[in-house]
């Protein structure tokens, strides 16, 4: 077997290569592990229980996109009998989640999710108020 050295070199790149993620963690020194998403509002009321938000608020989402711009459904009733209304803007990032850095951006980083969101909904800044004049 005269190519049993170009397999063991083979091998151990393959090995580096697959298991740098990890030793990149162990040399940065920090815990991996979930990051530590902020709620920056007072409201402890989300349309649906948190364990089903984190595994299906993207489906959530669609759905709400879909019944309020193509069928007029613009109101959301929770498990808990409660009444919200059918707006990204509105609901989530005005009521729950104000800092979208903070609470989106953190997490979509964290599990590698690049959502299209932003390609209709604008960005809330600061410096430009909701009627498009500069603050």
């Amino acid at each position: 077997m005269h190519d049993a050295g170009k397999i063991m070199a083979g091998l151990v790149v393959f090995l580096a290569i697959v298991t740098a993620p990890m030793w990149y963690q162990l040399a940065k020194g920090e815990e991996p592990g979930p990051p530590e998403l902020k709620i920056a509002t007072g409201n402890q009321r989300c349309v649906a229980p948190t364990p089903y938000m984190r595994t299906n608020h993207m489906n959530l989402l669609d759905e709400w996109r879909d019944e309020a711009v193509r069928s007029g459904e613009r109101t959301h009733v929770g498990p808990d009998g409660t009444a919200y209304e059918k707006s990204f803007s509105v609901t989530c990032l005005s009521s729950c989640h104000s800092s979208k850095e903070e609470f989106c951006d953190r997490c979509h980083e964290y599990v590698g999710a690049r959502p299209y969101c932003w390609d209709c909904h604008a960005e809330q800044r600061a410096d430009i108020d909701p009627l498009g004049g500069r603050g």
